[in-house]
């Protein structure tokens, strides 16, 4: 995976040197590199520990089970916070915030609470399956649509609902249909990219 890595890296060219001093840092941890859900993620034990991305105004660290950290320099931030009860996020602007020593101390904290078993599990989503209109008239027309998504787990058909009902136009609801039917008729669920 370091290859995959590297090549995030460098299509990050804005950020490249600091994802650079951050990756650093934690190839001399004894964490498992990986790429999940198409970004870094660093994996202890088998238990997801910490990844860290580039977005256009700045590049972060998340703690999967952040809440549990001490915080001793104040650099945590819950970036979701309505969805997300465990995960903590750093954000740096420029190069200078990026202190190493001082976030290895976090790295090295987040893999001692992982060891001690300091985790909040995910919320199963146990609500009913609310279909779109709009969806729903596109499976009674198409058999074939329909076994599809039908063979598709709960979760992967709410994400496919939810992301047509996410739309406030009726416009942007087809739209969304036409993206996601050819998905579905060859069992790619939305967001199965990111999940590599």
């Amino acid at each position: 995976m370091r290859a995959n890595v590297t090549s995030y890296i460098n299509g990050k060219s804005n950020w490249k040197k600091e994802l650079e001093t951050i990756r650093a840092i934690l190839l001399k941890l004894p964490l498992d590199e990986d790429i999940k859900w198409g970004i870094p993620a660093y994996i202890y034990k088998g238990k997801n520990i910490l990844g860290f991305a580039a977005f256009k105004n700045y590049c972060g660290i998340w703690f999967h089970n952040g809440v549990f950290l001490k915080d001793e320099a104040n650099l945590l931030i819950n970036a979701q916070e309505d969805k997300t009860k465990a995960m903590r996020q750093m954000r740096f602007y420029n190069s200078n915030e990026i202190q190493p020593e001082i976030i290895k101390t976090y790295f090295l904290e987040a893999i001692a609470n992982s060891e001690a078993g300091k985790e909040i599990k995910p919320k199963r989503n146990t609500k009913p399956l609310a279909v779109p209109t709009i969806l729903s008239s596109a499976l009674s027309c198409d058999k074939i649509l329909a076994e599809k998504f039908n063979s598709f787990n709960i979760a992967k058909k709410r994400e496919f609902c939810e992301y047509i009902l996410s739309a406030k136009k009726e416009t942007t609801k087809q739209n969304r249909l036409d993206k996601i039917k050819p998905l579905i008729l060859n069992g790619i669920g939305l967001y199965d990219k990111y999940k590599k």
